[in-house]
């Protein structure tokens, strides 16, 4: 009877530990990014967000990225979205071609918040990414650009994601020709960059 009843209290105890972990494999994740996540250059399927959703098959996958994106056509497009779309978890992925273009960062941080403010108030959770630009804009803008990302993710209480270019950038043989975008080779390095955030 002793024996039953502690396998019995085991078996409460693992099925307790486990329902998290059941209602975490529902979830729907959606980015919102630029060219570096909607898989320029290449067929979408060698995409790093599509390799994450084949090794995460457990998650709803939405790759709202565009080419091309800035903050501000991002927020635009972010509205319409989340009138339709109802995700779980939002990583939002723009910034370089506002620096790119040369946009005054405070602009780019007002998009970036009220692009938080919204995904939140939909009830999704909110993943941020840092964006890095050449250094060839000058050290004061290259300055006040990082530092938006830092200020947004501090002062909405977000969770910053290191820019995943970091690694992929200093290495000639992962980019493509134009020096900017990362090619199909870099790709399985960025989903497994990415997929512990995800996790």
């Amino acid at each position: 009877m002793t024996l039953f009843i502690t396998t019995k209290r085991f078996l409460l105890i693992i099925s307790l530990l486990l329902l998290p972990l059941s209602w975490a494999k529902a979830a729907t994740i959606m980015i919102v990014g630029d060219s570096l996540s909607a898989s320029y250059g290449m067929p979408e399927n060698k995409g790093w967000v599509y390799l994450l959703e084949q090794t995460m098959p457990q998650h709803q996958w939405i790759n709202a990225s565009s080419s091309g994106e800035t903050t501000g056509g991002g927020l635009r497009r972010l509205t319409g979205i989340l009138e339709h779309q109802s995700p779980d978890v939002i990583f939002i992925e723009l910034g370089g071609n506002d620096g790119l273009r040369g946009f005054p960062p405070k602009k780019m941080k007002n998009n970036l918040e009220k692009m938080v403010d919204l995904a939140k108030s939909s009830g999704a959770k909110v993943l941020l990414s840092e964006v890095i630009i050449p250094p060839n804009y000058g050290p004061r803008y290259s300055s006040l650009f990082t530092k938006v990302f830092q200020e947004v993710a501090e002062e909405k209480e977000v969770e910053l994601v290191p820019f995943f270019m970091r690694q992929i950038a200093i290495d000639p043989s992962l980019m493509q020709q134009d020096g900017i975008h990362p090619n199909q080779k870099a790709q399985p390095i960025i989903a497994d960059i990415m997929r512990p955030y995800f996790e």
